[in-house]
């Protein structure tokens, strides 16, 4: 079984939490794991220059969603 807790600040991190967590799993172990919520992602200016690069390319040059993932899998078997 797992919880999930989002919290908007690092700063509501309470006793009342700590309370249901220790209610929840009693004498069980358990593991907690903290995570920067990193959602407010923001291109970096090298991402940037290549999203322009790719925009300034002919459509000629154009790859489909999956031919792009077909290629990606072909070279790096992911």
């Amino acid at each position: 079984m797992y919880t999930t807790y989002h919290l908007e600040s690092a700063q509501e991190v309470s006793t009342d939490i700590l309370d249901a967590i220790k209610a929840t799993f009693k004498s069980k172990p358990i593991t907690i794991t903290v995570e920067e919520d990193d959602s407010d992602f923001e291109l970096t200016a090298d991402m940037k220059n290549v999203l322009e690069e790719r925009l300034e390319e002919g459509e000629g040059d154009f790859l489909s969603s999956e031919e792009s993932i077909k290629q990606l899998n072909k070279k790096y078997g992911l």
